[in-house]
């Protein structure tokens, strides 16, 4: 591996993004193509200044980096495809800062884009035993991971509750998010049973979208008062012993794992960085079912395990708390277009740094971390500062 110490600084020029929902008259291609040209406009440049594309989805088959890419116009850089289920977006990102960090091109553009399909996930990460036996039926397999946490901490059903709670008042002031209506804790108590103790509120809804970050050296910044750089950008995979339902993996009694791929990949993103979870200013957590996003704080070193759901309780994650959480309303509100996710993470702590945020602007936001999972599993991280 190159010393990273040697690596030329990396530099956001410009983000783009759709607004999310579903479209059943457009084609995934026309979210890619969308988020690219809102991301050339705001980095103040043309499609002839790209170098190189990083190309993230899951289900959107053969080319699809192409097809969107060729609405812009295909120029004959190098477009990689990548598939790597809902990381799909932070590893185009990881691809296309390396290549830049490298210094094998100066300008390359990072697309994370998905047409979702109606109803649940139709995961394939699994073996065909798996598949029959109803192993990809995330809700369940989330539902398993939740009941765990609760006999291993004092959370209730109402601290899930109030995760939606808050991230939908988060994506209430987010235009680009599918729902951006409130909700109360009763309202989420009250919506139907989708797999014990999850209900749909609890849920993540899925969304047709797109996202496009453009990263480049200094020298080919348009707008150096707007520049956010590249802190760290980190993936891991699955560490054997750790267990993961939702990812296909289960714990291991004889050899349970050190370390989870989460904290591995959070620290080593804190190390390459040279920061720690004090330093953050704001957190995209990964928050696909509600409580989700409780142990994913936990994970990322923010607080000890079970201090989430108190934390959250005492305002601690809201946007004007200590440490802000899913400010644009995470995949609760904003929606969770797969391979689009990870980019409109990194694409809210953009929009953060830079003071744009407009009335769910973090104060004196200068650091942030962006965290997503996908099945495999793996684990991306990206730390973005001012």
């Amino acid at each position: 591996m190159k010393n990273l110490n040697s690596m030329r600084k990396v530099f956001v020029a410009g983000a783009g993004l759709t607004h999310w929902g579903f479209f059943p008259d457009q084609e995934c291609y026309d979210f890619g193509s969308e988020a690219i040209f809102n991301a050339l406009l705001d980095a103040q440049m043309e499609w002839k200044d790209m170098q190189a594309a990083f190309c993230g989805s899951v289900y959107q088959g053969t080319g699809s980096g192409h097809q969107a890419i060729k609405e812009v116009g295909l120029s004959g850089i190098p477009i990689i495809n990548v598939e790597n289920a809902c990381s799909s977006g932070g590893s185009a990102f990881r691809l296309a800062y390396q290549m830049v960090a490298s210094e094998i091109y100066d300008v390359a553009i990072a697309i994370g884009m998905e047409k979702m399909p109606r109803g649940p996930i139709p995961s394939t990460a699994f073996r065909p035993w798996e598949l029959s036996s109803g192993f990809n039926v995330q809700m369940a397999n989330y539902a398993n991971e939740t009941v765990e946490y609760m006999e291993e901490t004092s959370a209730t059903a109402e601290d899930f509750a109030r995760v939606t709670v808050k991230n939908r008042n988060n994506g209430s002031l987010n235009p680009n998010a599918r729902f951006q209506k409130k909700v109360t804790i009763e309202e989420v108590q009250n919506s139907r049973m989708v797999a014990t103790p999850l209900q749909l509120f609890h849920c993540c809804p899925l969304a047709d979208g797109a996202g496009a970050v453009i990263l480049c050296s200094e020298k080919m910044l348009k707008n150096k008062i707007r520049a956010v750089s590249v802190a760290a950008s980190v993936l891991t995979s699955g560490v054997y012993g750790e267990g993961a339902l939702a990812m296909g993996t289960s714990s291991s009694l004889k050899f349970p794992a050190a370390k989870g791929l989460v904290e591995l990949s959070v620290e080593e993103a804190f190390n390459i960085a040279g920061y720690g979870p004090e330093d953050m200013d704001l957190i995209q957590a990964y928050d696909t079912m509600a409580p989700a996003e409780l142990w994913d704080i936990e994970k990322l070193g923010f607080c000890k395990k079970g201090e989430a759901p108190g934390l959250l309780k005492d305002g601690y994650f809201n946007i004007d708390g200590k440490m802000p959480v899913n400010t644009d309303g995470g995949l609760m509100s904003r929606g969770h277009p797969l391979g689009a996710t990870g980019i409109a993470q990194i694409c809210e702590i953009i929009t953060q740094l830079r003071g744009t945020a407009g009335p769910r602007q973090v104060s004196k936001a200068r650091i942030g971390l962006a965290h997503a999972m996908g099945a495999g599993p793996n684990s991306s991280v990206t730390i973005l500062k001012t």
